[in-house]
């Protein structure tokens, strides 16, 4: 009977946050599938049809896995880097680790009108630097140019995200046994040796979680890239989720923009689930 009444209880108390949340996610993830499938004479897959055929949403899917590879190959890189050199010991670590993760403490909309203002061409910082060191940058439009534009939001994300990458693998490295590591220095193991024997293969769930969850960001990344260059110049930058937005909310076309969404959810879980089942394949 106690029991009865805690569990009646525990519903009692948990009924209108399970409303809540039930009112927020699942009732407009139904409405979704809903004016995903429905048509001008009912219900079917014509908006899933139409993306295949559609060359806009296709370049911006490319543009978008482009995007997402270069820009986690680079942070991961860095972050791992980073993260070697601050786990050693040295004066000042702790103020060199909390200047760091400054750019990932930082609001996208502040970075992105942040590197805006840097990047601008006539009296951005980077450009003015390089006219001081006596270069030529009268081309150098950066967000403005095609051949650049897509390089230069990879590195403004390259800057605002590298250091959650470092954040998680220096955690990880901090929590690696010490034992294997001085048996194999008294081996006499060089560093490169140490670090792709050991360090890699012991980091690797650690490294599997961050690449995941950084992935999966970047490929629904949209607030840095609306602000500094609302997808050109022309196509140039142009990602799903920038689609997706001008399709519902400037040509109001929410049916075939939910379609695009859940193509864009399953292209991030088949990648997902491509990396862990790679992950299990490698040796331990």
């Amino acid at each position: 009977m106690t029991a009865r009444r805690s569990e009646a209880g525990w519903l009692a108390w948990t009924a209108p946050a399970l409303l809540v949340l039930g009112a927020l996610s699942i009732y407009p993830l139904l409405f979704a599938v809903e004016i995903s499938l429905r048509t001008a004479g009912g219900y079917g897959l014509d908006h899933f049809r139409r993306l295949a055929a559609d060359r806009l949403f296709l370049v911006s899917l490319g543009q978008t896995l482009l995007y997402t590879a270069a820009a986690l190959a680079l942070e991961f890189a860095l972050g791992l880097a980073l993260a070697l050199l601050v786990n050693r010991e040295f004066r000042l670590r702790r103020l060199v680790r909390a200047v760091l993760l400054i750019p990932m403490l930082l609001p996208p909309v502040v970075v992105a009108v942040l590197w805006r203002l840097i990047l601008n061409p006539e009296f951005g910082v980077l450009n003015g630097t390089l006219r001081g060191w006596g270069l030529e940058t009268r081309g150098l439009t950066w967000v403005a140019a095609e051949n650049t534009a897509l390089l230069s939001v990879i590195l403004v994300d390259v800057w605002q995200w590298t250091p959650f990458l470092f954040l998680l693998l220096l955690a990880g490295l901090q929590g690696l046994p010490v034992e294997p590591f001085e048996a194999a220095v008294v081996d006499g193991a060089s560093r490169w040796q140490v670090f792709r024997r050991l360090t890699l293969p012991m980091l690797r769930p650690v490294i599997a979680i961050a690449v995941l969850l950084r992935g999966m960001d970047l490929l629904r990344v949209f607030d840095q890239i609306f602000i500094l260059t609302q997808g050109g110049p022309g196509f140039a930058t142009e990602t799903v989720t920038l689609y997706i937005y001008r399709t519902a909310f400037r040509f109001h076309n929410f049916g075939y923009a939910a379609a695009m969404s859940f193509v864009l959810l399953a292209a991030t879980t088949t990648v997902a689930r491509a990396f862990l089942r790679l992950l299990r394949q490698q040796p331990a």
